[in-house]
């Protein structure tokens, strides 16, 4: 029997490629061509000349990440953090912050472009907010080196479960400044606490909150050892064992143009404050909502967008899927003082038409969903219904995609706008204004 033998496929991983980089795609990754293969380069910039080494090869593209840069943009600058490039929090600390926004709104425009047909976008100002201690809320990785018995804390690093560990980070609030040396030295003298796996940080409105979360049971004096530890620091250390409700003395909260957001720190809340305000007042610009209008907000978390519609509009209807977040809104409501908005738990990838909140007399439709985007549920709402389509994005692709659904309903693209939620990172958060024809 005669035998055939095939060439074994040689791979070109670890190879290093010198790449003149067009673009930036709408991760923040530069943008070349190879041999007829697109390559997608972390580190690079676009007019940059770069030594280039290959991650992974496909058929059809390259990913690389920049070595040596041969040829530097004239928007290329020095990172401002010394654990940038080996902590996966931030990839774009070397492009000058300005240059990020228009670089996003180039890759917006593409992927409109791509999926919407849509070429001719009505750019707003973009939403912004200091580049710098930023974030309000961030989680901290944690694990017991057994070799070492020292206790690791810090971010993962890039596209890796690694923990890189971290003194201090520049995009977090100043609050959090000497939290990580604190955390570590008290964690690491007390094996107890060794059990501890993450910690989640957040500065709220009425104050500072830390809650740390472990596998194994821990006493309550040796929580008070870490809690006394920190008390310099005026936060508020929670517990969470997985097991029982994390006790609270005062819930989370904060305030936007006179209605206060109360959350537990399990439910999802935008973690860059001031961008999340001004989002909020340019969406009830945007809308200008008026007492005859009635208001479908979907994928309402804890009724970010539903209360502050709600000061305005007749009705509101809030549906999310996640129902610790739906009765939080609830609260959220009765603390407020608003009865025209209800809110109802609702998976919007399933099924609406049985579903009782849907209301045919909604002339507004508010969709912020999450990186999967809305096309489930856009699929099946009569869009002819809306007056007015208001889309909160935190994922390009799927608002792309998703706003073909939207133009093929009859309704224009009236408003664009980036919100620059996470400075020097490829995140990108848009929102888009579409009106009936």
């Amino acid at each position: 029997m005669a035998q055939i033998f095939r060439a074994k496929k040689t791979s070109n991983k670890g190879k290093v490629l010198t790449l003149n980089v067009k673009s930036l795609d709408h991760q923040g990754r530069g943008v070349a061509n190879h041999n007829g293969k697109v390559c997608f380069i972390d580190g690079a910039l676009p007019n940059e000349q770069v030594k280039a080494q290959i991650l992974d090869e496909k058929s059809k593209l390259i990913e690389a990440r920049q070595v040596k840069v041969l040829t530097p943009s004239e928007e290329r600058v020095a990172p401002f953090c010394q654990h940038y490039g080996v902590c996966g929090g931030c990839q774009l600390q070397h492009l000058k912050v300005d240059s990020q926004i228009t670089h996003k709104q180039q890759a917006v425009s593409k992927l409109f472009e791509k999926f919407a047909k849509e070429t001719q976008l009505a750019w707003q100002p973009a939403i912004t907010s200091d580049d710098k201690h930023y974030r309000r809320s961030a989680r901290i990785a944690c694990i017991a080196d057994k070799k070492t018995k020292q206790f690791k804390l810090g971010f993962r690093a890039q596209k890796s479960k690694q923990i890189v560990e971290v003194d201090s980070c520049p995009v977090l609030n100043v609050a959090f400044k000497e939290l990580f040396l604190q955390l570590r030295l008290v964690i690491t003298d007390n094996a107890k606490l060794h059990s501890i796996s993450h910690v989640q940080l957040c500065e709220a409105d009425n104050g500072v909150f830390v809650l740390i979360r472990h596998t194994k049971a821990i006493d309550d004096n040796t929580k008070q050892t870490l809690t006394t530890a920190l008390s310099d620091s005026g936060v508020q250390v929670l517990w969470d064992d997985g097991k029982m409700p994390v006790a609270y003395e005062q819930l989370p909260n904060y305030r936007v143009d006179g209605v206060e957001f109360g959350f537990q720190l399990n439910n999802f809340i935008q973690v860059n404050g001031e961008v999340n305000e001004k989002m909020l007042m340019q969406s009830l610009d945007w809308l200008a909502l008026n007492n005859q209008d009635t208001v479908l907000d979907l994928f309402c978390g804890i009724g970010n967008f539903s209360l502050l519609a709600a000061k305005h509009a007749k009705h509101v209807v809030g549906v999310e899927g996640v129902d610790t977040s739906v009765q939080r809104a609830k609260a959220n409501a009765e603390q407020n003082q608003l009865s025209n908005v209800s809110f109802e738990c609702f998976d919007l990838t399933d099924d609406i038409s049985s579903a009782k909140w849907f209301d045919k007399q909604a002339n507004v439709l508010i969709l912020d969903p999450s990186r999967t985007g809305a096309f489930d549920v856009l699929k099946q709402l009569g869009l002819k219904q809306f007056e007015k389509i208001l889309y909160v994005s935190c994922d390009p692709v799927t608002l792309a995609r998703d706003s073909a659904l939207v133009l093929e309903a009859g309704f224009t693209i009236s408003k664009v706008g980036l919100m620059n939620m996470f400075p020097h990172t490829g995140h990108i958060e848009t929102m888009a204004l579409f009106q009936r024809r």
